[in-house]
């Protein structure tokens, strides 16, 4: 345990699962679309549905998308923001099944045309989990450098895109491979020691049978 632990992330509150959470699963969301969002449908599941909006759940949840920090005084407001930045967005409530109570299934589209849908979960203490990204299962955190790649499930995928990591000194701390069907599309979730540089993605957005890339990199390397 440490003092993270202890004393949960510094946050404009009221509830780190709730509030700070939900901020760091907006955030999260709008880095795997890699554009700026301009519409995005959100449906909330369990207590994010039953109580989030006295919690704020749904202010943070818009400031994330906004690209907005837990602990940024903006997040109350962010409705505004989000008119302001030409954002539009409804809130529904869905049944996602065996997730945790506190979860969302976020649709985006982004101002290329770039369409993302990510389900993920704030399990307390300002922590999230991704447990779905277009449909296909995952399980990842953010809390290490992190290559989501969508790809066509082909004989050769995974050995390339760990070896183009290697090459680079990238080396590869947990990786996820999830498939919609033998042949169909799959999605890597390949979490590192060392940060990811652009050139790397682009590097393997290169290579045969890769359909996207997307690079995530934690709130704390953001900040240095």
């Amino acid at each position: 345990m440490n003092l993270f632990d202890i004393l949960g992330p510094v946050m404009v509150g009221p509830s780190s699962s709730h509030t700070a959470g939900a901020v760091r699963i907006g955030r999260m969301a709008r880095s795997l679309l890699g554009q700026e969002p301009v519409r995005a449908e959100l449906f909330l599941h369990g207590s994010f549905a039953s109580t989030g909006e006295g919690h704020g759940t749904h202010q943070a949840l818009i400031a994330g998308l906004l690209g907005l920090s837990p602990d940024d005084d903006r997040v109350p407001g962010s409705f505004a923001l989000a008119e302001e930045r030409g954002l539009s967005f409804t809130f529904s409530t869905r049944d996602l099944r065996d997730v945790h109570p506190n979860s969302v299934l976020i649709r985006l589209e982004g101002d290329q045309g770039g369409q993302l849908e990510v389900g993920a979960s704030s399990p307390g203490g300002g922590r999230i989990l991704v447990f779905q990204v277009d449909g296909l299962d995952t399980s990842f955190t953010g809390a290490l450098p992190t290559l989501v790649v969508h790809n066509s499930d082909q004989p050769g995928c995974v050995s390339q895109v760990t070896g183009a990591l290697a090459q680079r000194g990238i080396n590869v701390a947990t990786l996820q491979l999830n498939r919609g069907g033998r042949g169909g599309s799959a999605v890597m979730v390949i979490e590192c020691d060392q940060p990811i540089p652009k050139e790397a993605a682009q590097a393997v957005r290169a290579l045969p049978g890769i359909l996207r890339v997307t690079r995530y990199t934690p709130e704390s390397e953001e900040r240095q």
